[in-house]
């Protein structure tokens, strides 16, 4: 198996068609197919099911999609890596982050860094807490911003400050002018939750003698979002999920008399050297925080 098959394969996965897949890689078909014939013998399994219309993958062609994926951007990583300038003035940086922390909190600090290292590009990867480190496990990232809990077994961290938790909500559900609501208003009423947030949402429920009602929870915010803005629930998102919102139509609230707060984390692999460019952000992310602190 070499990096041509593995090309080769993705190209016919996505596209579902010998004839398109031989097209987008400029070969002609009957190379391809050799080629894909000589992989499934030498994995000793199908990939694909055949039929005259459509190529559909199989369970096993499903897991090296995945795999294949995966090590095609490792090598894509390391390539960048080593032609990276050692002075971390060119090179591109691989960055993984959750979607809250992607749309309000990185921009600023990629601005900064772009603006000192305009010689560096950036390869950035969304998704939950789980899929970053593990992006950052196998080395297609380098630097991920994350949410706790995370497995801190295989990373090294750089703790945020908290982050309060808001509720968002469209103004015919909490019919609120205040910027703040109390805790026990939420009794009885739907809440939209992301699955990382259901037990402290839930324990704070308790705490104020009530059991929550979850009309629905999601391992993406934006969802939870576009159901508050139709009227469906309330979510209850952090601060920084106040960039994804535009209009009248969507408010957010304080809790009082006590807030509910999330954590976050930039994290790096432990025992990982940095590339130029890594360290260069992570000591200007560094440097950038201790100002805010100190303000």
């Amino acid at each position: 198996m070499d990096l041509r098959q593995l090309k080769y394969f993705l190209a016919v996965a996505e596209e579902g068609l010998i004839v398109k897949a031989a097209e987008r890689l400029h070969i002609t078909q009957p190379p391809l197919s050799q080629q894909l014939m000589l992989l499934e013998k030498e994995l000793g399994t199908r990939l694909f099911i055949r039929s005259k219309k459509h190529i559909q993958l199989t369970a096993s062609g499903c897991i090296l999609q995945r795999r294949a994926g995966q090590v095609l951007e490792l090598m894509k990583a390391t390539v960048n890596e080593i032609q990276e300038a050692t002075d971390g003035i060119s090179g591109r940086l691989s960055i993984g982050v959750i979607t809250s922390f992607g749309g309000a909190l990185l921009p600023k600090h990629i601005a900064a860094f772009h603006q000192q290292y305009p010689g560096v590009t950036f390869d950035l990867h969304q998704g939950d807490t789980q899929k970053i480190t593990e992006l950052l496990k196998i080395g297609i990232i380098e630097i991920g911003f994350v949410r706790f809990p995370f497995d801190m077994e295989i990373c090294e961290s750089v703790i945020l400050p908290k982050e309060a938790m808001l509720l968002a909500a469209n103004m015919d559900i909490l019919r609120s002018e205040a910027d703040t609501v109390p805790f026990f208003r939420l009794k009885g009423l739907p809440l939209l939750l992301h699955k990382r947030h259901v037990a402290m949402v839930t324990q704070q429920c308790h705490a104020y003698g009530f059991e929550p009602y979850i009309l629905c929870t999601s391992d993406d915010i934006f969802p939870l979002l576009h159901w508050a803005r139709a009227g469906l629930g309330i979510a209850v998102v952090p601060e920084s999920a106040r960039s994804f919102s535009s209009g009248r139509s969507l408010r957010f609230y304080h809790t009082e008399p006590s807030a509910l707060t999330t954590t976050s984390a930039l994290i790096y692999a432990r025992n990982q050297p940095l590339s130029a460019a890594a360290m260069h952000f992570m000591t200007l992310f560094k440097t950038d925080r201790k100002k805010e602190n100190n303000a």
